[in-house]
């Protein structure tokens, strides 16, 4: 017996040394490589694709890649992401030959947004990178040929790039769970519009990825075959905002009772576009609304998710802030309508409100371009609280967002 109990204590101790041996490996080691794909992909820059690919690419690329700082895509902060990921940095997408992508070829961008493969290292992208798996190749065709066009923000920057330090948490899941995903080995076509449950099922899945953020966990959704993510649209996934205060995804299933089975058409297409609930409540960061798709796109994705399995899911309310006690209205209504889940508590979260002071001196059109962010950028992301806030009530959020700003 003492024989037995002696090498079952030199096993365990065998094993937990093989085993603390891993981790640190995992711990210490960067995200794992993988052999490049040989891919033969020429893209053919016409109008209607750089158009087209950017507006697909204000929905996916921009929001992350856009320095507030440089007014280009340089990369920033995430700092939305959660703090179990560990810290994270946007990379530099701009034309510039080493800082950015000017070097790339279209085989290189096609490879990156297809597999999650960095293609001049071979190493796995950070798994909150999106992979277009699933993206018709058609649309794919039309970002590499906006990445490749003359827009503005795509200006060769030389800003270095900031390396991110994963967790262990991260590395972990990069190794086990996350992995990159296959080449299409057919031609990915886009549904036909004539089609929209079919062209919203597309939509959803397979160009704009709403099932990542409204499944139950990022760590239990299924990039190849959405459906068999945990908690289809069922909601639940705990997102945090510029303050990494955790946001639950909502349910939007047809269920009647806690998804959106109630809501008409016109309602979903006005929430997804002004961010404004059939309730009147405004939509919480890091859900913003989303301009850029089209309306007859809105109501295709509408249609299919009206043609998904309901979940009944009570999703949890979001995670809130201390009671603002304050007598400032402003500061109140800057808390109540959720604008410091975006900007922050200090008014540098997601977007830098602080700039608010010298862009807007007057008073009035301060409080108007927070009522109709998009009369005075049209890429704006805020909802329009035009319809949940009165004049009174927007020149006094201006009033707190000047307090901000000094």
């Amino acid at each position: 017996m003492k024989r037995f109990l002696k090498w079952l204590g030199i096993a365990i101790a065998t094993i937990a040394t093989i085993i603390g041996i891993a981790a640190a490996y995992v711990a210490l080691a960067p995200y794992p490589t993988y052999e490049i794909p040989q891919v033969n992909v020429t893209v053919a820059s016409t109008e209607a694709r750089v158009a087209h690919g950017r507006r697909l690419a204000m929905s996916l690329c921009v929001a992350c890649h856009a320095d507030p700082e440089t007014k280009l895509l340089t990369g920033k902060h995430i700092v939305d992401l959660p703090q179990e990921f560990g810290t994270a940095y946007s990379r530099n997408i701009t034309q510039h030959k080493t800082a950015g992508i000017g070097s790339w070829t279209d085989a290189d961008l096609y490879i990156l947004l297809r597999t999650g493969i960095h293609p001049k290292t071979g190493s796995f992208v950070p798994p909150w990178m999106p992979r277009f798996n699933l993206m018709a190749d058609e649309d794919l065709y039309s970002i590499i040929a906006w990445l490749r066009s003359a827009d503005p923000m795509l200006a060769a920057s030389a800003k270095p790039n900031t390396e991110g330090q994963p967790s262990f948490l991260a590395k972990f899941l990069a190794r086990v769970a996350f992995k990159p995903m296959p080449l299409p080995t057919t031609p990915v076509v886009r549904p036909d519009s004539s089609f929209p449950v079919q062209l919203g099922k597309y939509l959803a899945n397979g160009a704009y990825g709403c099932f990542a953020c409204h499944s139950a966990n990022f760590a239990t959704m299924n990039n190849e075959h959405p459906e068999l993510s945990e908690g289809f649209y069922g909601g639940g996934n705990p997102m945090p905002d510029a303050n990494l205060k955790i946001v639950p995804t909502a349910n939007i299933t047809p269920d009647k009772s806690t998804g959106i089975g109630s809501w008409t058409e016109d309602e979903f297409v006005r929430c997804m576009v002004q961010g404004i609930r059939p309730n009147g409540r405004v939509i919480r960061y890091p859900m913003v609304p989303h301009p850029h798709v089209t309306e007859s796109e809105h109501k295709a994705i509408y249609a299919y998710l009206m043609s998904i399995p309901a979940i009944t899911n009570a999703v949890t309310a979001a995670q809130e802030y201390p009671e603002i006690t304050s007598k400032d209205a402003g500061k109140r209504l800057y808390h109540a309508l959720g604008c410091v889940r975006c900007h922050g508590i200090s008014g540098l979260g997601v977007a830098n409100l602080r700039r608010a002071d010298a862009k807007y001196p007057s008073d009035s059109v301060l409080a108007d371009v927070i009522r109709h962010p998009r009369a005075y950028n049209t890429e704006s992301y805020m909802p329009v609280y035009a319809s949940v806030m009165s004049e009174a009530d927007a020149r006094a959020v201006a009033a707190y967002v000047r307090t901000l700003c000094k």
